[in-house]
């Protein structure tokens, strides 16, 4: 990926944008003003990545909670009024561990023991249990931006139930359509989990992958180099408009 930030001396001096210009989300008339993404969060994410360990995230919580913390609250907040107009409709809630997923990694059963997750992930819902239901997930890298939707590991009688819609021809004429408008946003299908069709199920070379997975996943497969506009305004209706090319997936999903 093209660097997108200075390095040495100067990505020091910006690190903390937020703080120097007095940045804050505001209201005028009920309306909300939403600046754009500031590039310390990127150099936030890039230094984090370099450096993850305690002891550097500890001395340097400031820069955290001005410019991890505070933007990625405050892109949920801007992106929820569009995401309540969705069908389905999106929950959007500007709280951590809520939309805004925690920094912290959960090490105890990963083989990555690095204590922090370099990169700022948003998870917009279809339902109250976020992460565990369908949904839309934006995610910020230290190089850029990815995004995608579905449902991760389904219960087994969840993914029964997918795998009898996908065999159903109107069903799977309305997936195949669904993956169709996502693809057209950049996102694609991970590789299938299963190397064969799960017994009872008659193969079917032209689309059986798709009754082999546990899940449907729909992502960007390499990050993409930040757009101009998320450093602006438009951020949010920007945003909203990949959202929206992967709502015929979600609306299957929570069919």
């Amino acid at each position: 990926m093209a660097a997108f930030m200075p390095a040495g001396g100067a990505a020091r001096k910006r690190r903390c944008a937020f703080q120097e210009t007095g940045y804050s989300l505001g209201y005028v008339e009920g309306g909300m003003i939403y600046p754009g993404l500031d590039i310390s969060t990127f150099t936030f994410l890039r230094d984090l990545a370099a450096h993850n360990d305690r002891g550097w995230f500890e001395a340097h919580r400031a820069e955290y909670e001005a410019c991890w913390l505070k933007p990625g609250l405050d892109l949920v907040a801007a992106l929820a009024p569009l995401c309540e107009a969705m069908m389905p409709r999106l929950i959007a809630v500007p709280k951590l561990n809520q939309s805004l997923r925690r920094i912290h990694q959960d090490t105890r059963f990963s083989k990555d023991k690095t204590p922090y997750q370099p990169w700022l992930h948003l998870i917009l819902s279809t339902g109250p249990e976020i992460n565990k239901v369908p949904g839309m997930h934006l995610v910020l890298h230290p190089e850029g931006l990815g995004y995608g939707a579905g449902h991760y590991g389904l219960e087994p009688e969840a993914l029964d139930r997918m795998r009898m819609r996908i065999c159903d021809s109107g069903d799977r004429a309305r997936l195949l359509a669904a993956l169709e408008t996502a693809g057209q946003a950049g996102s694609t299908l991970d590789p299938p989990d299963l190397t064969r069709v799960p017994k009872g199920y008659d193969p079917d070379p032209t689309w059986d992958h798709l009754l082999r997975r546990k899940g449907l996943i729909l992502r960007t497969q390499a990050t993409l180099t930040p757009p101009d506009w998320l450093f602006t305004p438009r951020a949010p209706e920007q945003l909203a408009d990949i959202i929206r090319a992967h709502l015929p997936l979600l609306a299957w999903l929570v069919n």
